[in-house]
Formats: C-alpha cells, structure tokens, sequence
C-alpha cells in the first residue's frame, strides 16, 4: 500500500466531501451518515489504520510513528515512536504484544499491548515491509514485504524470523481463514496467494480475473469467501476452496481497505479517488451481492478500520488543513 498524502489544493473538494452524498442512492438506503470529526493536529502521511477491540484503542500510522485514540472520544492514549516508513499494525492478544512493519528500516517494532512500551525491534532481510498479519494458533506473525516480494515469519513467542516466503509479485493485505491458510493480493500480478501456515510454503496462486491491481482484501471464514477491490472499480468475490470466481461487484473509484461484517452480512470498500466514497454491499448470499450505495466521504480517505461491536467505521483525510480523522455510524 502507498502512503497517503494530500496537499492543501485539495481542501475544497476534500470539504465538499463530507457535504453531499453519492448520486447513487440516498444516503438513508444503508443508514451509515458522517457521524463525527477528529481534529488531530498537522498534515501528515499515513497508511494502516486497526482497533484493538479489547482495550479500545485506534492506531493510525503516521511516517515515523503509530498514534494512538480511544475508539469513543477520539482523545490521543500514546503512541509507537520511531517506527520510519510505518505501514500496518498486527495484535497478538494472546502473548500481549503488538507489532508494527517499518517499511523504511526494513524492521518489525514488538509493543505491549497494555502499557504501548517498545519491547524490541527486529531487522528483517524483506524490503519495505507492508501489510502485517498475526496467525493466533501457530503463534506467527507473517510480514508482507512489498519491494523484496516475499513474505517473513516471525515466531512471536521467540521475537526470531524463522523463515521467508518467496512470491512473484508485490504483496498487499492479507487474510486468515483461521484454519491453517493464509491469503493475500498480489497488486501488480492481479492474483491471490495462499499460504500453508503449517509449513510456511506458498500452494497456490490464483488469478483474479476482471481484477486490475487488487489492494484490500477481506474473507467470510463461514462461507469460504474472498473479498478483493480493485483499481478498476471492482469488488472480486472468489471461493476460497478452490479459487473460482464467484461474482462482481462495482464500487468506488480507487479502493484500498475492505472490511467485511459477519453478523450484518455486509462488505465495506473506502475508496480514495474523484472525491472520496465509501461502497457499502449487502452479501444475500455466499453467491449474490448488492451494491447499497456509495457514501461521500472525502478524496484521499481509502485507507479504514471498523469497531465491530459498535459498527463505527473510521476513515482519515485530510479535512481544513488538519489530519482528521471521520467516523460513519448508524443514526
């Protein structure tokens, strides 16, 4: 994923975002409206956003550290510093510890997920390591390395790489079905990856047709879907079994973050470009979905996280010359 940045020329339409809704549908059909505005202080880069459902905390990687915010007030808590090049952020919940990838220093900082202290950074051959996934029963982080093309595996309870992954191509985000495999996008190759979390070895490769540079991906562990955006205003369904194409959805124009909701049956896309939107879609079944509207939101929010206890969506832009953080929620 490419850091976001947006200058002051764009604050115009940025402002004229959060205003007016999609020409789509009205902006009751899915009943998500802007909700709140975080003012945090200046412009800055960001990338990954994630909540830690249990202590109710927000990470926004900002550059050179991780900012952290209470999910309800928007109130800074901390933060993870000298993390250079930040992209994503991972929680091991049950060793008590987080993680973020560096993508400039080629390196993995480890945290505590109680009081944010930096227990150790560890170097990593991979080059601008990316999108992070902890794997809970094999106690693994696997870290998405964007410029080397490969993937790391850490063993979390060690802090030791213990093994690297070869691939073809550049590695987006990534997915657990939570049963010994893991998926990712590979953007420039169009196709998802699976890994045998067991042997730490790459088993298949499937192209995702009517996909162009898949970034976002999300996964309906139950139905054994795959949820992959992409740049040509797309949503990729695919059988997770087998590979298969399952269905297209359109949505929005430059999508990077999907999230996909289990107890509503309904898949999220934020969508950076012509202006901002957020592409709601109801899944009828593991075989048929609906696009329920697109919601304005604001250019350059793509990147998104979700609580999924109070289905609050939180989006970050740069809004009136300030970082900001928007947040989408039921009335």
């Amino acid at each position: 994923m490419n850091l976001t940045i947006i200058t002051s020329s764009s604050m115009a339409t940025l402002l004229l975002g959060t205003l007016f809704v999609s020409p789509f549908v009205s902006a009751s059909e899915s009943g998500y409206n802007l909700a709140q505005q975080w003012s945090l202080g200046k412009i800055s880069k960001w990338d990954y956003l994630d909540i830690d459902p249990v202590r109710q905390r927000l990470f926004l990687t900002k550059s050179d550290h991780v900012q952290i915010l209470d999910v309800n007030s928007g109130k800074q808590i901390g933060e993870i510093p000298n993390t250079l090049g930040v992209h994503g952020v991972a929680f091991a919940e049950n060793l008590k510890i987080g993680f973020t990838s560096n993508g400039k220093s080629n390196s993995v900082t480890v945290f505590d997920l109680d009081s944010l202290v930096v227990k150790q950074e560890i170097k990593i051959s991979g080059l601008n390591p990316d999108a992070l996934l902890y794997e809970t029963a094999s106690q693994k982080l696997f870290v998405f390395n964007g410029k080397s093309a490969d993937v790391t595996v850490i063993d979390a309870k060690t802090l030791k790489v213990i093994s690297t992954i070869a691939t073809t191509g550049r590695p987006e985000f990534s997915v657990s079905n939570q049963a010994g495999k893991i998926y990712f996008n590979v953007e420039d190759k169009n196709e998802v990856h699976v890994i045998d979390v067991a042997t730490n070895k790459l088993i298949s490769k499937w192209h995702l047709d009517g996909c162009e540079e898949p970034t976002g991906l999300a996964i309906d562990i139950n139905g054994e879907r795959l949820f992959s955006v992409c740049q040509n205003k797309k949503m990729i369904v695919t059988d997770a079994k087998t590979g298969k194409k399952v269905a297209a959805v359109d949505i929005g124009e430059h999508p990077d973050a999907v999230i996909y909701d289990q107890e509503t049956s309904t898949i999220f896309s934020s969508n950076g470009d012509a202006g901002g939107s957020l592409s709601v879609i109801h899944q009828r079944d593991v075989n048929n979905y609906d696009l329920v509207e697109n919601i304005k939101t604001a250019q350059g929010a793509k990147t998104m996280a979700m609580d999924m206890k109070s289905k609050k969506i939180y989006l970050p832009a740069i809004l009136n010359n300030t970082f900001t953080i928007m947040t989408f929620a039921k009335k």
